[in-house]
């Protein structure tokens, strides 16, 4: 299993493209692993044939495990166990077929060193059995020395847990009075298990927080011609143009306006980018992605808005590739239309900042010294004080308010 995204430690098999005794040609798709965020595809280094596959569609695999036994083109697969059992596999691995979703039990490098064996014939009253079979015997409190094994050698494997689960007496519930506290009844909590990207989420918030150093800047803006350029835009138009996707292009404007905003830090140095690649989060039913346009500046409104809408259908489908969520230097969120003012966003690493949008509100406001009714915009700007001072982000804010309140400049 091939490091997928910086810092894997896993990622599930999604799909075999190229079955097994087909040939590929070098750069070939073969398979498709999906990652906590996207879809990656794996292409072939060189041609060759798979001569078996190790990890069936939906396992989920270490990072550095193998997953299919190849060889170059025109070469059969021969006698397989063979070939297995010099590699240092003890068993056949064909016989050990882990369930979709599940962690494939360690199988055999690919053209480098043996892997670990298989052997699992207790040994001093040791019960053999996989991490993840254990885990679920564990949250079943079905002891493993009382589960039979069907795996190589006796090693207990999911299906063995599962099918214990499924062979135990079921115990008719005994009814007992709700219990209460001050004469209410008491509601037990529900808990949700994380999911890989709610972890993979909360891990880079964490690390955010605890590594760059946040400041803040905040700004109203008027919106009244912003909003008024929206509308002109949709007329008759195929491609809607959101609010949002004016501040994206706005924020691509700003960045070629004050460029020392367009960097992110390293631990070696501050890395400056010449193309404008912004980051837009999505809110999906898996969690919060940030897939990322290109070169953003050289993007028509209307570009931009088709692009954004891609990548959030995209998203919330789980169908992003690994590649448009990586790069770009700030990102946009925006939880205006949930009627929200303003708020501060956790700057999403690597990233320099991050410019949190507020709703549009109707509000008095001061215009040649005369109160008048008009449309407000707050906008917070997070930054990491690392690679950008305050001066810097404060001309860029300012650059920022400057294009939102005369919109016209953004489709320059």
């Amino acid at each position: 299993m091939p490091e997928v995204a910086a810092n894997a430690t896993e990622a599930v098999l999604a799909e075999w493209l190229v079955g097994e005794n087909a040939e590929f040609a070098a750069l070939d798709t073969i398979a498709t692993v999906e990652t906590e965020k996207a879809l990656v595809d794996v292409e072939a280094e060189d041609a060759g044939v798979v001569l078996k596959t190790l990890v069936p569609p939906g396992a989920l695999v270490e990072v550095g495990a193998p997953i299919a036994v190849l060889g170059v083109p025109g070469e059969a697969a021969g006698d397989l166990d063979a070939v297995l059992a010099e590699l240092g596999v003890a068993e056949p691995v064909e016989h050990v077929v882990p369930e979709r979703r599940s962690v494939p039990d360690p199988v055999v490098e690919v053209r480098g060193a043996p892997a670990p064996s298989l052997e699992t014939t207790p040994q001093n009253g040791r019960i053999f059995a996989s991490p993840l079979a254990r885990k679920l015997a564990r949250l079943a409190e079905i002891p493993v020395e009382q589960i039979a094994g069907t795996g190589p050698r006796g090693r207990i494997l999911r299906r063995d847990v599962e099918a214990a689960v499924a062979a135990r007496p079921v115990v008719e519930p005994v009814e007992t009075p709700a219990p209460t506290q001050g004469g209410r009844p008491v509601v037990e909590p529900v808990e949700t298990p994380h999911s890989r990207l709610r972890r993979a989420i909360a891990s880079r918030l964490v690390e955010s927080k605890q590594t760059a150093p946040h400041f803040y800047l905040r700004a109203t803006v008027r919106a009244d011609r912003l909003v008024a350029l929206r509308a002109e835009l949709n007329e008759g138009a195929e491609t809607r143009v959101s609010l949002n996707d004016l501040v994206v292009k706005a924020v691509a404007a700003a960045h070629a306006r004050v460029p020392e905003m367009n960097v992110v830090w390293t631990p070696d140095a501050v890395r400056s980018f010449s193309s404008v690649d912004v980051a837009v989060a999505v809110a999906t039913d898996r969690g919060l992605v940030t897939p990322v346009l290109r070169d953003v500046t050289s993007l028509t409104v209307s570009a931009v808005a088709a692009k954004v809408q891609d990548l959030a259908t995209r998203a919330r489908e789980g169908r992003l590739k690994q590649d448009e969520l990586e790069g770009g230097t700030i990102s946009v969120t925006n939880l205006g239309m949930y009627g929200v003012e303003e708020f501060a966003a956790i700057i999403n690493p690597p990233h320099a900042a991050i410019l949190a949008v507020g709703a549009v509100r109707d509000e008095p406001v001061v215009e040649d010294g005369a109160v008048v009714p008009g449309q407000v915009m707050t906008v917070t700007l997070s930054v990491d004080h690392r690679p950008v001072d305050g001066v810097v982000a404060a001309r860029w804010l300012a650059a920022l308010v400057d294009l939102l309140e005369h919109p016209t400049r953004i489709l320059a």
